[in-house]
């Protein structure tokens, strides 16, 4: 995970995961959109996860 990928999931968390997949775009822009905190998490641990 790089320093670049880290900045955009706290400034605009689903395009942080856009390479990821449709779901994980979708579940982390509902939780931005509910909260900004809970989307910049699940876009962390969404970044963090070594199988994808």
């Amino acid at each position: 995970m790089s320093i670049w990928r880290v900045l955009l999931s706290i400034v605009f968390p689903p395009l942080a995961v856009i390479d990821k997949g449709c779901g994980s775009v979708i579940i982390v822009f509902i939780l931005t959109v509910l909260g900004w905190i809970p989307g910049v998490i699940a876009a962390l641990i969404i970044l963090n996860n070594p199988k994808n």
